[in-house]
């Protein structure tokens, strides 16, 4: 689907059809309003109705606000790519060209991979239509590169673990350094040892696939700040000897999502030339089951040389990110440390499937981030740390457990195990997001259609375009 910016009115644009958004107030002042009263159409939020006869689509919403924008959009493109139809226009201005882009690329997205026969959609041009192009085509440029790192990012989530392992996923880092001319380096399992990451190593120990660390860095000459991105990598989660419910076992190859979502980051952040120094870390590892898996019962020793009594194996997230957490902070001094991760399904518990749990020492900065997440159409939610919780984490045999003795604030009691790995001086540089409800959907919602989200992309580029 080839999207293009044109400087014409709506009326001079020759297209099969014409996408009109109309509000309740505009459809009594649209030139088709006895018709499209007549076929029941009311102007509901993503609502439509399809005038093929005379090249309209009408698509109902709330307010002009750009998520309900966004919203519409993507319920168009999907009804435009079923339809016969070649061509289409959207009348688009300052104020909404980013959420319809995003809607179109986001919302129409397909993973099509592994189908031996998929779809094809008539669809080929779609025109964005301004009077004021000079006005737009930053914009334009911008939500396209936004939009398609976050799509980027979707397909990683989407392939299968067995061609999305630990070192392929450290060969598709290396592919991305080489186009967009970023630094690569990566830390095999002899490397992992020198470097005594034990916690990270004995989650992938059964894996016949070596473990990966992976560290891509995007440099600009001036940058105003520097920023860690931590990306939990689990390209595939079994539970290990905690072994999951088969139903649980499937879509976790999801598990990954935070890794992905780093790569989708830096990738954006790199096209974009932002002037803010990236360095993005990655744990690519997989747990599995075997003869020599890292058991419930076992003492870890971490590369902070933190002891960890683990109890459950399935706790294995929060193994491999004390260790790259700690790695990132010896190796960057960095003004903003973020870590990524489909952590726990009581985040989900929380705040539902559609919400990042955000959590960190700092009010103001977890307030930079709700503000990014609310104006690039992400939603988050800050859990709160308390000393009560953080009591439940105490082990008997090790310095910590990888689990709490309680069932209660399972996403918060992770987040802490986490500030354990946080050195002092970066406590109010740091923050945790759970993305384990927001990183892939079933049930598509808003853009996000079937399978990986591309979850924290679209927030983290606003943060960091707007970074002071």
């Amino acid at each position: 689907m080839n999207i293009q910016l044109l400087n014409k009115t709506i009326s001079d644009t020759s297209t099969d059809i014409t996408v009109a958004f109309l509000t309740k107030e505009k459809l009594a002042e649209h030139e088709q309003a006895k018709i499209l009263k007549q076929a029941g159409f009311v102007a509901e939020q993503d609502s439509t109705c399809f005038l093929h006869e005379l090249g309209i689509l009408a698509c109902g919403i709330e307010s002009k606000h750009n998520d309900d924008m966004r919203s519409a959009a993507s319920v168009a493109i999907k009804l435009l790519k079923a339809s016969n139809n070649e061509s289409a226009s959207f009348s688009v201005n300052a104020k909404n060209i980013q959420a319809i882009i995003e809607g179109l690329l986001l919302g129409g997205y397909e993973f099509n991979d592994y189908k031996s026969k998929p779809k094809s959609s008539k669809l080929k041009d779609v025109y964005l239509v301004g009077d004021d192009i000079d006005a737009l085509k930053d914009i334009f440029q911008e939500a396209i590169i936004i939009a398609e790192a976050t799509c980027f990012t979707r397909d990683i989530v989407n392939m299968i673990p067995e061609d999305l392992n630990p070192p392929s996923f450290a060969d598709l880092a290396k592919k991305l350094a080489k186009e967009n001319d970023l630094e690569c380096t990566i830390l095999d399992e002899k490397e992992l040892h020198k470097e005594k990451m034990g916690s990270m190593l004995a989650v992938g120990r059964a894996s016949i696939h070596e473990s990966k660390l992976i560290h891509l860095v995007y440099k600009p000459k001036n940058p105003k700040k520097v920023v860690s991105l931590i990306g939990k990598g689990l390209t595939y989660d079994s539970g290990g000897l905690s072994l999951k419910p088969a139903t649980s076992m499937v879509t976790m190859k999801m598990d990954k999502a935070g890794g992905c979502a780093v790569l989708g980051m830096i990738k954006a952040a790199s096209e974009l030339k932002l002037d803010v120094e990236i360095h993005a870390f990655i744990g690519a590892v997989e747990n599995m089951i075997g003869g020599n898996a890292y058991k419930p019962d076992d003492v870890l020793v971490s590369r902070s040389g933190t002891t960890i009594e683990v109890r459950n194996t399935d706790a294995e997230g929060r193994l491999v990110l004390a260790d790259v957490l700690t790695y990132a902070q010896d190796k960057v001094k960095a003004d903003y440390i973020f870590d990524f991760a489909t952590l726990t399904g009581a985040c989900m518990v929380a705040l539902g499937q559609y919400t990042t749990g955000v959590m960190g020492h700092s009010h103001r900065l977890k307030h930079d981030i709700a503000k990014s997440a609310s104006e690039s159409g992400e939603l988050t939610g800050s859990l709160p740390f308390n000393r009560h919780l953080k009591k439940l984490l105490k082990s008997e045999l090790a310095d910590i457990s990888n689990v709490s003795s309680k069932p209660f604030g399972g996403a918060i009691t992770a987040g802490l195990f986490l500030d354990n790995f946080i050195q002092e001086k970066n406590k109010n540089k740091w923050l945790h997001f759970d993305i384990a409800g927001s990183a892939y959907t079933e049930s598509p919602w808003d853009c996000n259609v079937y399978g990986g989200t591309g979850a924290g992309v679209r927030l983290m580029s606003h943060f960091l375009k707007n970074i002071q």
